[in-house]
């Protein structure tokens, strides 16, 4: 396992491990991801990559499009254009604090397009089909991403955007193409809040409503690398029994926008394959390992090990199931800070330098409250 050098101030980790920060969907609630990166920034961790999905492709872009010494200081403009600043003395009313922000959009990120509102089957063409306009939101970005910085692939980018004509989820890769502010955009565009954006002539909406949790990106790549992967959880699924239909409806959106522990048990298993076919490898003959239906065998055996680092966001008191639009800079800093405390008590844990079973490739660790 990797040495770890650790002072007052940051944690340093070897270079074996490719360090990648995953980011999931989830509005408002993506302020905790501020907090999580800035532990990452105090702690002096270099990212390799950076994998979103709707907010979370937001505040990637942002990560990935500037240098270090800018990251946090543009992720924190960000989070205080869209503070809805006009009405912070009406915080304590959440619902028409809700219904205001519904009605009037999102200074620097969505306004309202009424003439939608009130006849939805009018043919406006895809990329007007919606209720809110984010021109607002590509004129924010514009001014907090450095895109020739991003595409000089100092770090890595990925954003996740499903195509409105065959449904199949796409990731848009800095390391494969150009990326521009549309694909930060398609991979944010809601529906049927905000518009489809066209890529090369195909309009994508969120990834979201096809995979929030995009982990997939970095587990399926290839070749594969031993990993530290930060996973931040906007929706969090666990809680007590509902009882009321508030908590009914809170419950169901945690539910649905959640990663799917399923699909990354079915993942770990294939990885654990690929570690004990590795091992098998040692007890073949030398003289058989050059036979090439030999060797075909053994390139799907690997040694990489990915450790998953879980950051989950809890639920704040007395938010109700539209809380993934509670810009109230109440709750912007309660989730940042929350996300700041839990990041940097993972990070100095060192987790990934404890011991653990050969033959296991994906270790999971979650318990960082």
């Amino acid at each position: 396992m990797p040495k770890i050098k650790k002072t007052a101030t940051e944690i340093t980790i070897s270079n074996i491990f490719k360090k990648v920060l995953v980011l999931q969907g989830g509005g408002a609630l993506g302020a905790y991801q501020l907090g999580v990166y800035k532990a990452i920034h105090e702690k002096k961790l270099d990212l390799d990559w950076v994998i979103g999905t709707s907010i979370g492709a937001i505040n990637g872009g942002i990560i990935a499009g500037n240098p270090p010494e800018r990251r946090l200081q543009k992720l924190q403009e960000f989070w205080s254009i869209v503070q809805n600043q006009s009405i912070q003395s009406l915080e304590d009313n959440k619902s028409l604090f809700n219904l205001l922000t519904m009605t009037y959009g999102i200074k620097g990120f969505f306004t309202p397009t009424f003439l939608n509102w009130f006849d939805a089957n009018k043919k406006v063409g895809i990329e007007n089909a919606s209720y809110y306009s984010t021109k607002a939101l590509k004129d924010t970005l514009g001014q907090l991403i450095d895109l020739d910085y991003l595409n000089s692939k100092k770090v890595r980018l990925s954003v996740g955007a499903v195509s409105a004509l065959t449904g199949e989820m796409r990731y848009f890769d800095s390391a494969k193409e150009v990326l521009t502010l549309e694909h930060i955009m398609a991979s944010s565009a809601l529906p049927p809040a905000f518009p489809a954006v066209k890529i090369n002539g195909e309009p994508f909406w969120d990834g979201g409503i096809y995979s929030n949790t995009p982990i997939e990106a970095v587990l399926e790549d290839y070749p594969r690398d031993n990993s530290l992967i930060f996973s931040v959880q906007l929706w969090n699924p666990l809680s007590k029994e509902p009882s009321s239909i508030q908590e009914v409806l809170i419950k169901k959106k945690d539910i649905q926008f959640a990663s799917r522990d399923r699909q990354l048990d079915n993942v770990k298993k294939t990885h654990r394959l690929r570690h004990i076919l590795r091992r098998l490898t040692d007890h073949i003959p030398e003289a058989q390992k050059k036979l090439p239906e030999v060797q075909e065998l053994m390139s799907w055996g690997c040694d990489t090990v990915m450790h998953i680092i879980y950051l989950t966001i809890d639920r704040i008191e007395g938010e109700s199931q539209m809380k993934d639009i509670d810009f109230t800079s109440e709750g912007i800093l309660k989730r940042s800070a929350t996300g700041f405390r839990e990041a940097t008590r993972a990070i100095e844990s060192q987790v990934w330098n404890e011991p653990h079973d050969v033959n296991e490739g994906i270790l999971i660790h979650d318990q960082f409250r």
